[in-house]
């Protein structure tokens, strides 16, 4: 098939929006298709967003055919695109979805491509309504749902969203693939060693773009605990701010967690991730709200235990007491949950449960799924 992947992908830094697409494409060349990436020459303003830059300064992914061409918010442009991706009769068009601010330019390019009647667009949806809801979403979600054909979706909730808006769309829930492009595992020490961390000490990860609704709040204040305290529990804290850094800066000092803060808060390049997930004991996600996770995945890859709040699509991924635990976004549970890790010294059995589990996030899997909706 000739496929094209409409989504963020390099120069772009998409976090592991970008990166899937990318994964995703490679995956599809290896299995003998034509893929090309229409990315982004502009994706989001600079008043939209909050991190330091939305451009890589790592190399180029080889073998892949990145096409940076679409500005979100000039509707001339989407026209141009849209004509653009008709003309040339690709089989399969995907589009990554992840928030509505694009719902009017996807849509719009979506709307010329139909005009072929050839191009079959199937949607990736990662969110359909947001972790944080704007006036008018409803209406730009609508606008962007009208001109797809098929809509895949990478948690039970999501697509449960999908058919109270969109009832008779053609749809299907697969789990996320891993993402295992992130290099090779490292040992704990080697990893440990990079990030000038002790190696006696007992780490737990907290690793992606901080934002109100990730709950970072709570982990700091479950770390209060007296339990973790004395047992010398310590945060590494990987991510870059995309809330007011003040917030979580003064509940660190508040609760006197100086000592036991790794922060490492700028943004993480690609060939670094591993070092995190292999430095750490677990990886904790204490959303107050969630779809899925990409971070449950690279968790996977690095065989990394997690501790996950019960909200969204996290239960699905994440086995209770198998691979890690399942927890109420409050405080005192994670605490507790934290405490049992060590206390009864799990890692080594959800790692090796880990090695099992995972096989079920297969790429093969979730292509297969995806050009099922295609047919």
């Amino acid at each position: 098939m000739r496929i094209v992947i409409l989504g963020s992908a390099y120069p772009l830094r998409g976090g592991g929006i970008a990166s899937f697409n990318e994964r995703l494409a490679s995956h599809f060349q290896q299995l003998g298709h034509e893929v090309d990436i229409y990315s982004f020459s502009l994706q989001y303003p600079n008043f939209l967003f909050p991190g330091k830059s939305q451009y890589s300064d790592e190399s180029a992914p080889e073998g892949l055919h990145i096409k940076t061409k679409v500005n979100s918010i000039n509707p001339f442009n989407w026209i141009s695109v849209g004509k653009e991706l008709r003309n040339a009769k690709y089989d399969l068009l995907i589009v990554r979805f992840w928030m509505p601010f694009f719902g009017p330019c996807l849509g719009t390019i979506q709307r010329q491509v139909r005009k072929n009647r050839h191009t079959k667009i199937v949607c990736i949806a990662d969110n359909i309504i947001p972790h944080e809801q704007r006036l008018g979403d409803k209406f730009l979600i609508r606008y962007f749902l009208k001109s797809v054909d098929a809509c895949l979706t990478m948690s039970k909730s999501v697509l449960e969203d999908l058919k109270l808006l969109s009832p008779k769309m053609p749809a299907v829930y697969t789990p996320h693939p891993l993402y295992d492009n992130y290099g090779t595992h490292q040992s704990k020490k080697e990893a440990r060693r990079l990030l000038n961390i002790h190696q006696e000490d007992k780490v737990i990860l907290f690793f992606g773009f901080i934002r109100q609704y990730k709950g970072l709040d709570i982990l700091l204040q479950a770390l209060t605990d007296a339990r973790l305290r004395e047992m010398g529990v310590k945060l590494l804290l990987a991510g870059e701010f995309y809330d007011d850094p003040a917030l979580y800066l003064d509940l660190i000092k508040k609760y006197k967690l100086e000592e036991f803060i790794l922060m490492h808060t700028d943004f993480i390049p690609n060939q670094e991730v591993g070092r995190y997930f292999s430095a750490a004991d677990c990886v904790v996600l204490p959303y107050r709200s969630a779809t899925q996770s990409g971070i449950t995945q690279v968790a996977y890859h690095f065989d990394l235990p997690m501790i996950v709040s019960n909200v969204g699509g996290l239960p699905e991924l994440v086995q209770d007491s198998y691979v890690g635990y399942v927890v109420e976004p409050k405080a005192e549970e994670i605490a507790e949950r934290i405490f049992s890790f060590y206390h009864y010294n799990k890692e080594e059995q959800f790692r090796t449960n880990i090695i099992d589990e995972k096989r079920k996030f297969s790429w093969e899997t979730f292509s297969d799924e995806l050009l099922k909706l295609a047919h």
